[in-house]
């Protein structure tokens, strides 16, 4: 799975539903404002981070805010604590547009350290 336009992090986006199902097969955590979900990948050097919020989360509007957050905190955590090689999935939750800053970031920096263990104990598919 080739990633064409990775940003200055070493992080590529992941955009077609046959990435986003290949991570949903791997490890995940749950936290009040977020899910993560993480899958290695053999053979790559690079991460790979998607963003998703379904339409339970609200209208377009609160969608889009969702998401935008996410993609920050993820922008901000992912180079201190996601693992290279690995695809994170980030779906956002009822709470995650309107939950104080540094609580999104509190609760998606201790689920990215808990896939990293995870991931590198290598338990479940990968």
């Amino acid at each position: 799975m080739a990633h064409k336009n990775t940003s200055e992090t070493g992080v590529a986006r992941l955009k077609t539903r046959p990435q986003f199902l290949f991570v949903r097969g791997g490890q995940s955590e749950r936290r009040k404002s977020l899910v993560i979900q993480a899958r290695a990948r053999k053979g790559s050097d690079i991460m790979g981070a998607g963003f998703t919020a379904t339409k339970k989360i609200g209208n377009a509007v609160t969608r889009n805010r969702a998401k935008r957050r996410l993609r920050e905190a993820a922008r901000t955590l992912l180079p201190l604590h996601g693992l290279v090689g690995t695809d994170y999935v980030f779906i956002a939750r009822m709470d995650t547009a309107t939950i104080g800053w540094q609580r999104l970031l509190d609760d998606m920096e201790s689920a990215l350290i808990s896939l990293a263990q995870q991931i590198t104990v290598g338990t479940g598919p990968t």
